[in-house]
């Protein structure tokens, strides 16, 4: 019997609606281990996890068991009804309808572990839209900017 070998890393990227600033303290690192596990009850093993007030960033190992679509659906609504449990304030906490998803090569793991982990001083500098244009600019996507923003 043949093997399936499968070794696909994935940057995912993901504002809440409209942008909203409703990640903050303390909810930021609980909001990310729910995240993370999230990923690992679908066999999607999370290397870094972070972000800053208004999107996410994930780095995570795709499973083969899994289609990007579904890890997508189980992280945003998971995840948004988790925020809103907590605190009434975070009662119309939303994600944005869509995503980025970009993959990784190995040899570049580290850097974008050492990236998301930089993304407060990171975005004292750049705002989430001018950090999105450019990974799509980098990853040679086309987009229609009428519907990135939501």
């Amino acid at each position: 019997m043949g093997q399936s070998l499968v070794n696909n890393y994935i940057h995912i990227i993901f504002s809440t609606k409209n942008r909203q600033s409703l990640i903050h303290p303390p909810y930021d690192v609980g909001l990310y281990g729910y995240l993370g596990g999230i990923c690992k009850n679908l066999e999607c093993s999370p290397i870094k996890i972070g972000g800053f007030v208004d999107h996410v960033h994930i780095l995570c190992m795709l499973s083969k068991k899994i289609a990007l679509v579904k890890l997508m659906e189980e992280l945003k609504s998971r995840s948004s009804r988790w925020m809103k449990s907590k605190d009434e304030s975070l009662g119309d906490f939303y994600w944005q309808d869509g995503y980025g998803a970009f993959s990784v090569s190995p040899s570049h793991v580290a850097a974008v572990v050492v990236y998301i982990s930089n993304q407060h001083e990171h975005h004292m500098r750049k705002t989430y839209q001018e950090e999105y244009r450019e990974f799509l600019k980098k990853y040679e996507v086309d987009y229609d900017e009428r519907y990135v923003w939501d």
